[in-house]
């Protein structure tokens, strides 16, 4: 079947290549949130009068008819149907002939798509909090687990007394605000983009109430040009959160990878968490982390190629934004991906009480020297420079 806009005229097969690009791929992750809003869209559409009481049943039986054989995946999308949106429907009228050529009234794919995009990211950053509470959980029982001290470092040399507690519960608390900002990005989000059309008036009255208690949005967005300059401006938000979890990780990932160095031998990670080389018959690679690391920087350049797609653009919808919605669902799935390797490293992550303990040296215990001259009346720069003296003497 013909695409949704179609009115006749065959497009040239290089410019449809072109401008589908691998949208027709990407969307199906999106399946199932446009069966979801086509759902409550044809429920809307039976409200107002526009479709009978069986043609809404039969709508809503083949859309979760649809839903289902993506989940078996066995629902396709062709490079012909650009997209999972014009699948749906080309799927609906060839199933149901004029019931489903109704399902778009009231609807541009502009909003359509909008839509579908709002609900898969809900639920996506719904499950990365879930999953950001299970490596905060984990982190701080790393902790109650191995309470006793090791050294404190900066500028990457011995500096003062530390302990694993007050270590594993720094990253915790870093989970910790990255989840309060991400759901600030999940509150900011939750507005029913449906119903806006292409972002400008109809003369219909859509019962947008309705679409938004059966989506379970928190509130409709109300402004109709606003829901088309939202997309962009809310995926650069979601990107950004992401990008602050993804940091979180990073840095846990190079205390591990440096810890667990035998240099140190603070941490180790179990031998089957570690590749080999294919020369070097001794060598046990904390590979996991190095790519956990790395992630950051693909999600933080996401970042930036979402940011960038957004800015110039004239309001109303324009097609640059087609562009954002891979780097967007990438992001998602590096961060789901990252966040559960991680959580799966700290429960079989062992600590070395012994290492920990032998690494504690007279040096990390100058400042404390300091201060018991300080308690003892010293001036602080004198007591400092006299354990200064004393540590080079020796």
């Amino acid at each position: 079947m013909g695409k949704i806009w179609d009115k006749g005229n065959s497009i040239d097969k290089k410019i449809e290549e072109f401008t589908v690009g691998d949208d027709y791929i990407i969307d199906q992750e999106l399946v199932q949130y446009d069966c979801e809003a086509s759902i409550a869209h044809a429920k809307m559409l039976k409200k107002i009068g526009i479709l009978s009481a069986n043609e809404e049943k039969q709508l809503i039986e083949e859309l979760q008819k649809i839903a289902q054989e993506h989940k078996e995946r066995k629902f396709t999308i062709s490079i012909e149907d650009e997209d999972c949106h014009t699948a749906i429907e080309n799927r609906l009228i060839k199933s149901l002939g004029d019931s489903g050529s109704k399902i778009h009234t009231g609807r541009s794919r502009n909003d359509q798509v909008l839509v579908a995009l709002r609900l898969y990211y809900k639920s996506s950053l719904s499950e990365i909090s879930s999953m950001i509470n299970q490596c905060i959980e984990h982190l701080q029982k790393f902790g109650d687990n191995n309470n006793f001290d090791f050294p404190g470092y900066t500028h990457m040399q011995k500096a003062m007394p530390s302990n694993i507690k007050i270590w594993s519960n720094a990253f915790a608390d870093s989970c910790i605000d990255d989840l309060k900002n991400l759901k600030n990005v999940q509150h900011i989000i939750d507005q029913n983009p449906l119903g806006s059309v292409a972002g400008y008036p109809i003369p219909l009255d859509i019962d947008r109430e309705l679409t938004s208690s059966e989506l379970d949005f928190n509130k409709i967005q109300s402004n109709p040009i606003y829901c088309q300059i939202s997309r962009g401006k809310f995926e650069t938000l979601i990107v950004d959160s992401l990008s602050q979890i993804m940091l979180t990780l990073n840095r846990l990932s190079s205390d591990l990878i440096l810890f667990s160095m035998p240099h140190f031998g603070y941490f180790m990670l179990p031998e089957k968490f570690c590749t080999g080389s294919s020369i070097m018959p001794q060598k046990k690679n904390p590979d996991v982390l190095e790519l956990i690391r790395a992630n950051y920087h693909i999600v933080n350049g996401y970042g930036v190629q979402v940011k960038s797609l957004s800015a110039n653009l004239i309001s109303g919808y324009n097609r640059d934004l087609q562009l954002a919605k891979k780097p967007v669902i990438n992001s998602i799935n590096i961060t789901k991906s990252s966040l559960d390797m991680m959580t799966y490293i700290i429960t079989n992550l062992i600590a070395s009480k012994e290492n920990c303990l032998n690494d504690m040296t007279e040096d990390l215990f100058a400042t404390n020297e300091v201060y018991n001259l300080v308690k003892e009346g010293v001036p602080f720069r004198d007591a400092y420079r006299t354990i200064a003296k004393k540590l080079s003497d020796k």
